[in-house]
């Protein structure tokens, strides 16, 4: 129990240490620190990612926020400059080894950045914890032919169902009804993301258009695809970025066709958040943007393997 504790107690020191590294990283970069709530009256919406109400004063609902990001574009639009933030964040979804409902993330956005420059800088962080190591940069189009042999754009569901089938894979039940972007999810986690990065920074960007989120959307050869990246290391998946969407009537429709797919999954419908779209509406620099999941940082630093190694409390004892 001693040495348990010792190494708990290593382990938190090497975590307040890289918690200073990263703010120096952003220091030096002139990126400036913010810290928006952590409670918002409004919700991020997505079809897939479920939040976590609280009643304010027994008479109105808020959220723990899922990101920053909502808050933080707020403060773009006001021509703030480069921003960051080091902040916990909740899903309301079950905890595992690699996965507690409430986790450390760390998020910023650059003013004139494309998607490869945030791509490179975001790997420059990474390599912060785990070492300067090799990287491969794949679309996710490329990645998914090399991994199922399958073109994900002319795909029938036949041919997705049979890849899943080829893998014993059962598919969950009603995934027919979710549709193509269902299929290719759980393609995507359950055979492809463990290949990624086994001994290098994996990076897979353009992503298909109809899970853009809050990503602009360009046409690279012959497909629409979302200026969005995630990064991959030993089969983690560690970030999500975007070219970030700035056009107000296409994000309103975003909402509420996410708003549409919650309701044919039997979740509740979200509230849009107006300030979020006002911010919008009055106008933001073009930019680009990411959230890299601290912990998992921390696991892969230590080669841990359950998420309760590197926080100082995991869930349930929390």
């Amino acid at each position: 129990m001693f040495q348990e504790s010792q190494l708990k107690i290593q382990l938190l020191n090497d975590r307040a240490f890289m918690l200073r590294e990263a703010r120096d990283f952003f220091f030096d970069r002139q990126i400036m620190e913010v810290d928006c709530p952590l409670i918002t009256k409004y919700a991020s919406i997505d079809a897939h990612i479920d939040l976590i109400p609280i009643q304010y004063l027994e008479t109105e609902t808020r959220y723990l926020h899922s990101s920053a990001e909502y808050g933080m574009k707020r403060l773009l639009s006001l021509e703030i400059g480069d921003i960051y933030q080091l902040a916990h964040v909740f899903r309301n979804e079950g905890h595992g080894k690699k996965h507690n409902p409430e986790f450390m993330m760390a998020e910023w956005y650059r003013i004139g950045f494309n998607l490869n420059q945030m791509i490179d800088e975001t790997v420059a962080f990474i390599k912060l914890f785990i070492g300067n190591i090799p990287v491969i940069q794949s679309s996710y189009r490329e990645t998914f032919l090399k991994f199922t042999g399958v073109d994900y754009l002319t795909a029938k569901f036949a041919e997705l169902e049979a890849i899943l089938k080829n893998h014993q894979i059962e598919p969950y039940p009603g995934i027919e009804k979710e549709g193509k972007d269902a299929y290719l999810n759980l393609i995507l986690g359950t055979i492809i993301e463990k290949e990624l990065g086994k001994n290098e920074i994996f990076v897979l960007y353009h992503y298909p258009s109809s899970q853009a989120a809050l990503a602009k959307t360009v046409v690279v050869n012959d497909e629409i695809v979302a200026e969005r990246f995630e990064i991959y290391h030993q089969g983690i998946e560690l970030c999500n970025g975007y070219h970030e969407l700035l056009n107000v009537d296409e994000q309103r429709e975003r909402f509420e066709q996410a708003n549409k797919e919650r309701l044919s999954l039997n979740k509740n419908e979200l509230p849009c958040d107006e300030y979020f779209l006002q911010a919008l509406q009055n106008g933001i620099p073009d930019c680009s943007g990411v959230a890299v999941g601290f912990d998992r940082l921390m696991m892969l630093r230590h080669n841990a393997e359950h998420i309760e190694q590197v926080v100082p409390f995991a869930w349930p004892t929390a």
